[in-house]
C-alpha cells in the first residue's frame, strides 16, 4: 500500500468490493470513495460496504461520500430511506417566510446527516450553490434553491449547518457556477460567455459567502471569459484566479466525475491535468476497472497544501448530539413543508 493517499476518490461496481477491486484498492490507498445506487441494497449491507473499504486502505477516517440531494438525486431511496425534496421546495418556501425556509433547509440537511452517518457514509455532495438562470438547462433546475444569490446562500448555509452538526462533511457544488449552462456536462461540455465582473456578481456569490465549506466540487464548464481553452476543472487561471482567488475557497478541491463526456482525453490525462491545474482531488465514479487503473496512474499522493486542507476539515469537525431527535425533526419538517 502507498504510505500515502493518492489524491483520488473511486467508486466500486456493486455492493462489496470484488477481489480485484479489493486488492487494487489495498494497493493504490485512495483518498477516499463514494456510493452510488449500485452499490446500495439494505442498511446492513451499506454499513459492511463502508467498513469494508475503510479496512482496505487501513484508515477508519477515509470519506466515504454520497450523493444525497433529494428530487432527482438521492441514491438512498424509500422504501428503507426517505426520499428528501428538491432545493428548489425549500426555495418556494423561503419566498414566503424566509425564517422557516431556512429552518426547513436545516432540518432536510440534518436528517439527511442522520441518516447518513448510521450507514459509515460522513460526505454528502451537497449544497448545490449554483444559482438557478431562466433558459439554462435543466441539469441543475431544481436542484437549485433560487435564481436569486441571496437566497442560495442563505439556504446554503443552512444545508451546511444541518449536514455540519449531524458529524457529516458538505461538499458545495459545482464551483464557480452550473446554473447557466446550456447543456448537460454528462453528456457534452457546457459554454459560457457570460463576463467575469457578471459573475462575480451573480454565480458566485454562494460560493464566496460559504468559501469555509471543507470540500467543493468543480464544473466541468468552458468559462470564455477566463479561459476560453480549458474547462474550470482542467483550467489553472479558473482555479488560481476565480476559485482560489475571488472566491478565497481554501478547503479540499475535488474534481467532478472525470468520466463524464464535458471532458476530453483517457482518463489518465484527466487526472495528471486536473491536479496539475490545482484540484486537490480527483473524482472517478462509475466503478469501471479499466478507467479506475488509468486514473489512478495519473494520479499522485496528497500533497502539502491538500493534506493541510484535510486536517484542518477533521479538526473543525462536529460531534453529532447523540440524542437527536430524529422523529420530531421529520415531524416539525413535514409541518414546515405542508403547512
Amino acid at each position: 500500500m502507498s504510505a500515502e493517499p493518492l489524491a483520488l476518490i473511486l467508486g466500486v461496481s456493486g455492493l462489496t468490493p470484488t477481489p480485484w477491486e479489493a486488492a487494487f484498492l489495498r494497493e493504490i490507498n485512495p483518498f477516499g470513495f463514494i456510493l452510488f445506487r449500485r452499490n446500495v441494497r439494505d442498511p446492513d449491507q451499506v454499513r459492511a460496504l463502508t467498513e469494508s473499504l475503510r479496512a482496505l486502505v487501513g484508515r477508519p477516517d477515509a470519506p466515504v461520500l454520497i450523493d444525497q440531494e433529494g428530487g432527482r438525486v438521492h441514491r438512498l431511496k424509500p422504501p428503507l430511506w426517505r426520499a428528501p425534496p428538491p432545493a428548489e421546495v425549500f426555495g418556494q418556501l423561503y419566498a414566503r417566510d424566509p425564517a422557516l425556509g431556512r429552518e426547513a433547509a436545516w432540518l432536510n440537511a440534518r436528517l439527511i446527516a442522520h441518516d447518513l452517518l448510521a450507514l459509515g457514509i460522513d460526505t454528502d455532495c451537497l449544497p448545490v450553490l449554483d444559482v438557478r438562470h431562466p433558459g439554462a438547462h435543466d441539469i441543475v433546475g431544481d436542484r437549485a434553491f433560487s435564481e436569486d444569490p441571496d437566497e442560495v446562500t442563505t439556504l446554503g448555509a443552512a444545508v451546511i449547518d444541518g449536514l455540519e452538526a449531524g458529524g457529516v462533511y458538505p461538499v458545495v457544488k459545482h464551483i464557480p457556477g452550473h446554473g447557466r449552462a446550456q447543456a448537460d456536462s454528462h453528456e457534452a461540455l457546457p459554454v459560457i460567455d457570460t463576463a467575469f465582473d457578471d459573475l462575480v456578481a451573480h454565480d458566485l456569490v454562494p460560493f464566496r459567502a460559504l468559501a469555509q465549506a471543507p470540500f467543493a466540487m468543480t464544473a466541468h464548464i468552458l468559462y470564455t471569459a477566463l479561459d476560453a481553452d480549458a474547462p474550470a476543472t482542467l483550467s489553472p487561471t479558473v482555479i488560481e484566479r476565480v476559485i482560489r482567488g475571488a472566491c478565497a475557497f481554501d478547503g479540499l478541491l475535488m474534481t467532478d466525475d472525470l468520466s463524464m463526456k464535458a471532458l476530453a482525453g483517457s482518463m489518465e490525462e484527466r487526472s495528471r491535468r486536473s491536479l496539475a491545474a490545482g484540484c486537490d482531488l480527483v473524482l472517478h465514479c462509475n466503478g469501471d476497472a479499466s478507467e479506475m487503473e488509468q486514473a489512478a496512474r495519473g494520479a499522485r499522493p496528497l500533497d502539502s497544501a491538500a493534506q493541510r486542507r484535510w486536517d484542518t476539515a477533521r479538526q473543525q469537525r462536529r460531534l453529532p448530539d447523540p440524542g437527536y431527535d430524529a422523529a420530531g425533526g421529520l415531524a416539525r419538517l413535514g409541518e414546515l413543508l405542508n403547512g
